[in-house]
């Protein structure tokens, strides 16, 4: 499993829609008030995500561009509220791939179908995921195989907690439960942050999150990363294996996407993208995110739709062969 970098070849300057390239509409077009749907809570990687970029677009986008916290069902809220939004362009939805990947073959029903409801704007970034304990793990437990035989001798402990029930931190741990025949109690929240509070106080012995959700607790030392999704070491945990390399087949690579509602017009999305790429492009914006652990990189909105298709149908496969659900 690895992800289409060959789907976002096109770089934001030279991105297109259609036949033609994408220039900045006229100044006369701003809106006055836009807004960007989170459907997750602040504190974590989404969260930050859509704020750096809503201070991108404000001023030109639109005259004041929003960031609205819309947590819950896994970020089934988020969007459940683009879609019921104009479709004039003052409401997008910054959202990671798993509600409009994986949730369609999960979920028995969903309040949309993501290739109809949602329309494309342009990747916003890649991150990997990273597998986590806290304080109620003895700090002999260094790597997964320590942490597998730790749950195994202690099930009553052995849980962990992911961002959201199908979502894919959750569906890395499934994938490695069945790997490794280990019995792992999964606990959803409504987003990282409040899994990562739980995980600090000793409440959970275990997450799997974006690796940005970690990275400001693992110089205190009350954190520690176990394994990292990619396929390769991560720079910004560069100390850290990936799962491949401890003996387990999981490669994963997730990203961010920004979307319009499903019945906004070719030129709603050709202005939203022909803002959206500079505003992702910016050296300033760039190294923030980097601090929280995810590499921004904008496409065309053809690009992301190849890029989620072809998503949906590998996991689609991959679910179906290992039986992953919620209850999971």
């Amino acid at each position: 499993m690895t992800t289409r970098r060959d789907f976002i070849q096109q770089s934001a300057a030279l991105a297109t829609l259609g036949t033609g390239a994408l220039a900045l509409p006229a100044q006369a077009q701003t809106l006055e008030t836009a807004r960007i749907i989170c459907g997750f809570p602040p504190g974590g990687t989404s969260d930050a995500m859509s704020r750096r970029l809503a201070d991108k677009l404000r001023g030109n986008y639109a005259t004041n561009v929003l960031v609205e916290n819309k947590p819950g069902a896994g970020g089934q809220i988020g969007v459940s509220t683009l879609i019921a939004s104009p479709a004039d362009g003052s409401t997008m939805l910054l959202t990671p791939s798993s509600m409009l990947s994986i949730y369609p073959y999960v979920y028995k029903s969903l309040p949309y179908k993501p290739l109809e409801d949602v329309q494309p704007a342009s990747l916003a970034c890649w991150f990997n995921h990273a597998l986590g304990v806290g304080p109620a793990v003895p700090a002999s437990v260094k790597t997964v195989k320590d942490f597998l035989a730790w749950a195994k001798e202690n099930p009553a402990k052995a849980n962990y907690g992911s961002p959201g029930a199908g979502s894919m931190p959750h569906l890395i741990m499934g994938l490695l439960g069945k790997l490794a025949n280990a019995d792992l109690k999964h606990i959803p929240y409504r987003g990282s942050a409040p899994g990562i509070q739980d995980l600090l106080g000793g409440q959970i012995s275990a997450m799997s999150s974006p690796i940005g959700d970690y990275l400001p607790y693992l110089k205190s030392g009350r954190l520690r990363l176990l394994a990292i999704s990619g396929q390769n070491r991560s720079p910004f945990v560069p100390e850290t294996p990936t799962y491949r390399q401890q003996g387990y087949p999981i490669t994963v690579r997730e990203w961010y996407g920004v979307f319009l509602p499903g019945k906004a017009s070719p030129e709603v999305v050709r202005r939203a993208a022909a803002y959206l790429q500079p505003a992702l492009a910016q050296p300033d914006l760039v190294s923030s995110m980097a601090q929280v652990g995810l590499e921004v990189e904008s496409s065309s909105p053809q690009k992301l739709g190849e890029l989620l298709r072809a998503d949906a149908e590998e996991w689609r496969r991959l679910i179906k062969q290992i039986g992953f659900t919620p209850e999971s």
